[in-house]
């Protein structure tokens, strides 16, 4: 016998419940407060409980699955079509119900606390680099202002700064300059926070075997390789590699009728700090050209730069899931070699893959 199916609207307090009895055919709608969902649940048989992948989702599936049922997460964008009427917690809930009952539905992964916490981990490296970046940027155009133009790059841009203000600091109103000063400090303690951020993303990596394998991979850094095992939790999920570098939105978006087969360019869908990850490494691997596959070098004489990057980040998704996927280890390759070692150079990650060599074909994948 199927087993019931019941749908759940999150929300911080109140919880909606919507769910079809099997034997009467009655429709049950309830409301539950926080403290309530978990004893509802573990007074009924076990179930499948569906709910839009949304916030505080896969902390909720964690704690139901531990009781026994089946748990659902659906993308709240697959859900949207059925909704019938107003939008409210009932009506969210019933087409919650609704969309778990289509044959071809995709389900999200339930993320683990270590892969959450690794993206959280990313998360606020994200938003303290952007910080640093306006503090720098906003530090050149302050002194601009004074005749003082500092170069490219953030080191050699603070570098220049903190010179400035020793050389030329007189000559600057003092409330500024002690202004200057307390801001190239916020600098140092933010780099200090994304170093202390990374030592800890780079423990996780070496302590996980999935990292560490598909770090071998040219293009694949640090925050590529762990961003992507917490990002696709259970390989398994996905039906294909293809299946998931469309997740990351790496494959055309297609808009055929009547036949008529249109492409256009990537559909930027899913993911955007897993394509964004992927994008940049491809580039910083076609840069070290010389080294390149044969293939790969003749295609860069037909096709635009970004087009390449973007079919050799397409390229790595693929291999990255087969990788997971397979339990597979990368091959090594002399070309290869040469390409890791020009990529390390480049990017200046020199300690993120040093126990691991790099190939350019997954073993049994073309």
């Amino acid at each position: 016998m199927e087993p019931t199916i019941i749908a759940i609207d999150l929300a911080t307090r109140v919880f909606q419940i919507h769910f079809v009895d099997s034997d009467t055919g009655a429709i049950h709608s309830k409301v539950l407060k926080r403290a309530q969902l978990l004893p509802f649940f573990a007074n009924r048989p076990a179930s499948r409980v569906v709910m839009e992948a949304c916030g505080s989702a896969h902390h909720w599936a964690r704690q139901l699955a531990r009781l026994g049922h089946d748990v659902r997460l659906i993308a709240a964008q697959f859900v949207r079509p059925f909704v019938k009427s107003n939008k409210n917690d009932a009506a969210d809930a019933a087409a919650i119900w609704e969309a778990a009952q289509r044959p071809g539905m995709r389900f999200v992964a339930v993320k683990t606390e270590d892969q959450q916490a690794m993206l959280a981990l990313h998360r606020m490296r994200q938003q303290l680099v952007r910080f640093r970046v306006m503090q720098v940027n906003q530090l050149r155009g302050l002194l601009y202002e004074f005749g003082v133009v500092l170069p490219q790059g953030r080191r050699a841009s603070i570098e220049a700064a903190r010179a400035a203000l020793a050389m030329l600091g007189e000559q600057f109103p003092a409330m500024l300059t002690e202004s200057l000063q307390d801001q190239l400090s916020r600098m140092l303690v933010l780099d200090e926070q994304i170093g202390r951020i990374e030592q800890r993303i780079v423990e996780w990596r070496r302590s996980d075997e999935a990292c560490r394998r598909i770090s071998e991979i040219p293009g694949v850094g640090l925050l590529t390789a762990t961003a992507a095992v917490s990002v696709i939790g259970q390989a398994k999920n996905f039906r294909s590699g293809r299946e998931f570098a469309a997740y990351l939105g790496l494959v055309p978006r297609q808009n055929s009728s009547g036949g008529k087969i249109r492409l256009s360019g990537i559909s930027k869908r899913g993911d955007v700090y897993l394509r964004t990850l992927l994008i940049h490494g491809a580039r910083v691997v076609i840069s070290s050209s010389k080294h390149l596959p044969e293939r790969l070098r003749l295609l860069l004489t037909r096709r635009p730069t970004n087009v390449v990057a973007v079919a050799l980040a397409n390229k790595m998704a693929r291999t990255i899931w087969a990788l997971l996927a397979y339990g597979r280890t990368y091959q090594i390759t002399p070309a290869s070699n040469q390409a890791f070692k020009a990529f390390t150079l480049i990017s200046g990650c020199t300690g993120v893959l040093k126990d691991g060599k790099t190939g350019w074909t997954a073993q049994g994948q073309a």
